[in-house]
């Protein structure tokens, strides 16, 4: 079963006075296979995130449809997902932990049930845990990406989006992140996750959607598409072309 299915995603911006309208997402159509993880790629301004966006319906899409573990999105499946958007708002006067027990409350109510267990297991793998009971505003930019990702993970969901994850990490938080979600993996966890580099999907992915001005290129398994492409230039280039021969 498909952890997520989208399917014929539409989104335009209107413009302004003297502006025309931004076509910003065509027909975008793919699916992520249950247990698996999966890349989301294309250059700054592709559409990654305004898709990753509509999934969660903070933009409304024009049309389309979208189904987490095969139903349209509901309460429910909102506690089976975790989920870390480019670029997260946290409130700078909680403590890590505050931050950490205010999601809890979102997706649980304010029942405390498990939650100092996984708390503490979630600081501890993005190595926050001596800092749990700082002000976010002392946070450092990598710290505060960290403990975004804490959130992501806390209530252990059986699928992780994360939107450009590894943005604004120097090399050892690079490491760290790709760890936890090596961690996940093993967990049986389905992930999810943007990027522009396509070194990162390599070394962590074993299904690759690749988009490019609002369409999707590619939909499949990653060695199959770095044994024809080699790189995302030259997969833009041929697969546009053929795209536009069939148009």
């Amino acid at each position: 079963m498909a952890v997520l299915t989208v399917r014929n995603l539409n989104k335009t911006f209107k413009g302004g006075l003297f502006e025309k309208d931004r076509h910003v997402l065509r027909d975008v159509t793919f699916s992520l296979p249950e247990g698996e993880t999966s890349g989301f790629v294309g250059s700054n301004g592709s559409g990654k995130t305004t898709t990753i966006k509509c999934l969660f319906d903070f933009i409304r899409p024009d049309s389309g449809e979208i189904l987490f573990f095969g139903k349209p999105l509901s309460s429910e499946s909102k506690t089976r997902i975790g989920y870390l958007p480019e670029r997260p708002y946290l409130y700078e006067f909680l403590t890590g932990m505050e931050f950490l027990r205010l999601h809890w409350n979102l997706c649980y109510g304010s029942s405390l049930k498990d939650f100092y267990e996984r708390a503490q297991e979630a600081l501890k793998k993005v190595d926050l845990l001596e800092a749990k009971d700082r002000r976010l505003r002392t946070y450092s930019k990598g710290m505060l990406q960290r403990v975004g990702i804490a959130q992501a993970i806390l209530t252990r969901p059986d699928l992780l989006i994360l939107d450009e994850p590894m943005s604004g990490l120097d090399p050892d938080g690079r490491a760290l992140v790709k760890d936890i979600l090596r961690e996940e993996q093993k967990r049986g966890v389905s992930l999810f996750f943007s990027s522009h580099l396509l070194q990162d999907m390599e070394e962590l992915c074993s299904h690759l959607v690749v988009i490019n001005r609002g369409q999707i290129l590619y939909d499949g398994v990653l060695s199959s598409f770095m044994a024809e492409f080699q790189s995302l230039e030259r997969a833009f280039s041929v697969l546009k072309g053929r795209e536009e021969a069939h148009g």
